[in-house]
């Protein structure tokens, strides 16, 4: 079973995720240049939808970080009652059990990004107290010629010390099922490959319908305290140029709610929960990049969602000639009808049998026509008719 959902998103001038350059991110399709924000881009808007709007508990999200050390460190020493800097140096020896090293230039830090639910944070932090006399540090040894041991003796030392079971109880809490967004999104660990965890969800580089130019805003800022005896030197307190664009996207995501279900224990209930934070967070995130200086709060303006039992279909290609606005309509409209006639010889083509369910919403005018059996009030129905279409059950 898939969840499929279908976006156009028309942005004010902005520059909403840039590249090395400061420019906004952009690629060819279709033989033209087209604007685009990355998946990373989008998926990480979501996930901080999720907890800023309370979409899902806490308990069920996740914190993608190098300096869980700290934060679970925190948990266990209030716990046991020790100084922080030995708790953390058992949530150390308890990690590198596992195989998660530390930075080698960052000992408080792990040696590259780790998304763990804070459920799985909690456990471990749990773990950690409850073995602690077993995983503090112990005092700095000397070698059987009476040099000190060096850092990286100590540690492989303090690992090899943790006894089977704690290890086992350390890899049962981190192999976790109840965060939504690990679930959704993935976990790729190349130390720990069984504790990997495969995404249940897709998201595309959104693309815009239209052809894009990039366009230069050259500035200048002000010195407010600047006096008239300085205007022999006369000019701003600061020039520059940044660059953006205004465009169209289309957006496309699928959900494979079987794998969102094993992702998650499954435990079916929070997998529709899940579902219905990432459709509502889906559609309502934004990308935050610059938009203290752009205000580019602007959205969907088209939303389509598909329920099927298989098959996966991304419309990307109905844009693969460029929309261009005329006297008949903007580039919203023309996109529309782009994508509502590919998706009709989509399913004239391969067959509909797959089909569950369809809804969408538009804020435009122009209706599909293809779809015209198929519209909903707004997204909270949207929504609705997508976990309606769902099996009882998931």
């Amino acid at each position: 079973m898939f969840i499929e959902l279908h976006i156009l998103q028309n942005f004010a001038p902005s520059c909403l995720n840039r590249d090395d350059t400061n420019t906004p991110k952009d690629c060819i399709f279709g033989g033209h240049r087209r604007a685009r924000i990355s998946s990373q881009c989008v998926k990480r808007s979501v996930r901080r939808y999720f907890g800023e709007q309370e979409l899902l508990p806490k308990e069920n999200l996740a914190e993608r970080s190098k300096r869980l050390i700290g934060h679970v460190a925190e948990l266990v020493a209030i716990k046991n009652n020790v100084e922080l800097a030995a708790a953390a140096e058992a949530v150390k020896a308890a990690l590198g059990a596992v195989k998660l090293s530390t930075d080698s230039k960052k000992p408080d830090e792990t040696q590259y990004l780790l998304f763990y639910g804070n459920h799985e944070l909690q456990k471990l932090a749990d773990v950690v107290a409850a073995n602690f006399e077993s995983l503090r540090p112990k005092p700095a040894e000397v070698t059987e010629g009476g040099k000190k041991k060096t850092a990286k003796q100590q540690k492989s030392e303090a690992q090899a010390a943790v006894t089977p079971e704690v290890s086992k109880a350390v890899k049962a809490v981190l192999e976790g099922n109840k965060a939504a967004d690990v679930a959704l999104f993935g976990r790729m660990l190349a130390d720990q490959a069984d504790l990997n965890i495969d995404a249940a969800c897709q998201v595309a580089h959104a693309l815009s319908t239209n052809r894009v130019e990039m366009e230069m805003d050259f500035f200048t800022a002000v010195d407010d305290l600047k006096t008239r005896a300085d205007e022999v030197n006369a000019g701003a307190g600061m020039l520059g140029t940044t660059e953006f664009n205004s465009s169209c996207f289309y957006r496309y995501s699928n959900v494979d709610l079987k794998q969102l279900t094993k992702n998650l224990g499954g435990d079916t209930a929070l997998a529709r929960a899940a579902v219905k934070a990432y459709l509502t967070a889906a559609v309502n995130a934004v990308p935050t990049g610059k938009q203290n200086s752009t205000a580019a709060q602007n959205p969907p303006s088209f939303v389509f969602a598909v329920v099927r039992k298989s098959g996966l279909w991304s419309l990307a290609n109905a844009f693969e000639t460029p929309v261009r606005p005329d006297a008949n309509g903007g580039l919203i409209e023309h996109s529309i009808t782009k994508l509502d006639s590919y998706w009709a010889k989509l399913a004239k083509a391969y067959g509909s049998d797959a089909i569950i369910a369809t809804g969408y919403y538009s804020l435009a005018e122009t209706k599909p026509t293809n779809l015209k059996d198929h519209e909903v009030d707004g997204l909270s129905q949207l929504v609705q008719s997508v976990l309606t279409a769902l099996p009882e059950g998931q």
